[in-house]
């Protein structure tokens, strides 16, 4: 007997792998688009807009029992043109549209989905629904605005288009109206009126009580941010790094440690394999969420090569270079693209791929099964669900071997011929989905990853593949001055948001500063260039998110605050505080104090939610040194000075000469000698000719 063809819609013609997901429901789904838009005013109907991403398993839930199911479909279909996103390909719209479940006092969260008035203003929303919660909430909706409630929809949706209207920075620090225009020069960056040795009117007592409000946020018992669900929160960690190092407080560095610590023994980090799920969903880091985030990953590789500076923790190492591994092996395209994530899902079952069964576990082991289950705290019973064990970790490999009576010099070995027999099983069993498109934003964070990773280890690989990847960026993600979104078999789209081109400057500077090739500081020199004429608002001294020359949405926003991914604009701040100092221009380094200074005061009051501008905060009130090394042993003094953790210092160097403003007027020292110019605020101590003075010196 013949089995029914499958329906198929327009998401059939996309290159997002979730839109494609859905290419095969009774949905009538459009992409984000003038088509469905278009065709929503003609027939004044509203649109159901409904947003998530691959890796998303209530996403994969909904769609499994909703979406797929003909009755569900048939409803959505008669009351609603209904409208696809993909959140990771189009940031701007899930922005608009969780910015309105939140005016509306909901959690946000994907799925989303929300109801919109026929000219795309939303009136009603929420993440996932149980099918017959959703049938009914189709079928009241779409009787209210096609009969005579649907005045008091669409006075609603205005209601709330207020708040979506109002900017980040009003809504945020309670202003009732944007701060004043600063007197702008040279397309809005010269300012004056500020005071050249504090610009933001940063303060030590100021920092202090950020540092102490962030302190009481503390989890003392397992790191992190207290309450469940429990994300990584990379920023929050590289800010306290960034306070150690002004401060030298012990109990600063103790909390990181310890964060750092419980994340990589516990189930959000894969012990088999490497590699970070997006989050933990108790408070002990045990249970992840599986999906694996290139996000997630990159930045994670630079913190804990940071910690590693500071710390010298094998632990950290180990991270390192299993999680770029990991990277390495899963989630890089044949060109250097790396693609986006890997499900929390295989075979329908959240974790399968990941958890074993005591049964499992001693059909590999054998014997050994009793010490690898100690070891990774697997029980008879399962300490998950369904009787399986997630592998996590809960003692040093010292503490591990005197507790078992087992030479400490054993327990390496041991475990990697554990890890060895455990990958060989996972090979055979069907693998979690792929994300394979590739988004330039999240590829920047894992050059960045790699770049900070050569920083702390000098490991040649990381600076092969970091390259390997910025080509990539170059050839495939952009078109002269303008950034892409993503790209899917080669084929790229959508405009670059704001994210995209910060995070890409902020490799480029830092590819810049571990390999001292000049291309990518320049690459970073246009990128600001175009950011500047194309996002910039001089009234309120940010970046919006979306370019003047894109699609034009109910709403032009600005991201303010960091999240788990910071803001595009504190990245953007801290660009043109680096970019500034290696270009010799003022006026990059005065507009990133400004951007602060508009957002001081909450970030000393929230540094929880704003730790990419504490970081910022904590630069401009320590001000870091520029380096600039000139001569033939460059390269190698560079490798030496890198593997420090140096807090807001920039580094530049040549073997020969160079036109870079920071290099320009330099020369080598005595018979050629390597020279090594330190400079601190406009003052420059005198060269020093070996890495060790220069080393002593910062």
């Amino acid at each position: 007997m013949a089995t029914a063809a499958l329906p198929t819609n327009r998401l059939a013609q996309e290159t997002s792998p979730y839109l494609q997901q859905h290419a095969h429901n009774p949905v009538d789904w459009y992409p984000w688009g003038p088509e469905a838009l278009t065709r929503a005013r003609n027939e004044q109907k509203p649109i159901l807009v409904s947003i998530g991403y691959a890796a998303c398993h209530w996403c994969h839930v909904m769609e499994r029992e909703s979406f797929e199911n003909a009755a569900v479909a048939a409803l959505m279909n008669r009351h609603f043109v209904c409208i696809k996103v993909d959140r990771e390909e189009r940031p701007d719209v899930d922005q608009i549209y969780m910015d309105a479940l939140h005016a509306m006092g909901l959690r946000g969260g994907w799925p989303l989905n929300v109801f919109l008035t026929a000219e795309a203003k939303p009136f009603y929303g929420g993440t996932y629904f149980a099918p017959g919660n959703w049938m009914k909430l189709l079928e009241n909706i779409g009787q209210a605005y096609a009969g005579e409630h649907r005045t008091e929809l669409e006075q609603s949706a205005e209601r709330f288009m207020e708040v979506i209207g109002t900017s980040e920075l009003q809504k945020h620090s309670g202003r009732s109206s944007a701060p004043a225009p600063l007197n702008e020069a040279s397309a809005g960056l010269q300012t004056d009126g500020m005071d050249n040795a504090n610009p933001a009117g940063v303060s030590e007592e100021e920092f202090k009580q950020l540092v102490y409000a962030l302190d009481a946020q503390f989890d003392r018992e397992r790191g992190g941010l207290p309450g469940s669900p429990k994300f990584p929160m990379p920023s929050v960690w590289r800010f306290l790094l960034r306070a150690h190092a002004i401060s030298g407080s012990p109990a600063l560095l103790d909390q990181t440690v310890l964060t750092l610590r419980e994340m990589a023994w516990g189930g959000i980090y894969d012990q088999a394999h490497g590699g970070f799920a997006r989050y933990s969903v108790d408070a002990e880091w045990l249970a992840p969420h599986f999906e694996k985030m290139l996000y997630d990953n990159g930045q994670l590789v630079s913190l804990y090569s940071e910690a590693f500076q500071v710390t010298q923790d094998a632990l950290f190492r180990e991270v390192v270079y299993d999680t770029v591994e990991f990277v390495r092996l899963e989630l890089t395209n044949a060109e250097g693209g790396f693609y986006s994530s890997l499900d929390a899902d295989s075979e329908g079952t959240e974790g399968l791929f990941y958890t074993f069964t005591t049964a499992e576990l001693r059909s590999i082991l054998g014997e050994e099964e009793p010490l690898f289950s100690a070891y990774y705290n697997c029980t008879a019973a399962g300490n998950w669900e369904h009787g399986r064990n997630i592998l996590h970790r809960r003692q040093t490999d010292e503490a591990f071997a005197a507790a078992h009576e087992l030479a400490p010099d054993v327990v390496p070995g041991m475990v990697a011929e554990w890890k060895q027999k455990i990958m060989a099983v996972r090979a055979t069993r069907i693998r979690p989905g792929l994300d394979n498109k590739v988004l330039t934003g999240w590829n920047a964070l894992m050059l960045q990853g790699l770049t900070d990773a050569y920083r702390a280890f000098a490991e040649p690989e990381f600076l092969v593949v970091a390259e390997r990847n910025a080509r990539y960026i170059e050839a495939h993600l952009r078109d002269g001055e303008r950034l892409y979104r993503t790209s899917k078999n080669g084929r790229p789209s959508i405009g670059g948001f704001l994210e995209d081109y910060a995070l890409v400057i902020q490799a480029y500077i830092s590819l810049y500063e571990v390999s001292f090739v000049e291309k990518w500081l320049r690459e970073a020199e246009t990128l600001t260039g175009y950011v500047l004429r194309n996002f910039f608002d001089p009234a309120e001294t940010h970046f919006f998110y979306t370019d003047s020359n894109a699609e034009p949405l109910i709403a032009r926003k600005k991201e303010l605050l960091d999240n788990v991914i910071p803001a595009s604009n504190s990245v953007m701040a801290h660009n043109l505080r680096r970019l500034g100092r290696h270009l010799e221009n003022s006026q990059y380094v005065s507009l990133a104090a400004d951007m602060l200074a508009q957002v001081r005061h909450l970030v000393a009051k929230e540094p929880q939610h704003l730790s990419n501008w504490a970081a910022l905060y904590a630069a401009l009130l320590r001000p870091g040194a520029e380096v600039a090394i000139i001569g033939p042993d460059a390269e190698n003094f560079r490798e030496e000075l890198n593997r420090s953790f140096l807090f807001d210092t920039v580094v530049a160097g040549t073997e020969t000469r160079s036109e870079l403003p920071i290099l320009k007027l330099l020369k080598p020292g005595p018979q050629g000698a390597t020279a090594v110019h330190i400079c601190r605020n406009q003052a420059c101590l005198a060269p020093v000719y070996s890495a060790a003075e220069a080393q002593a010196a910062l």
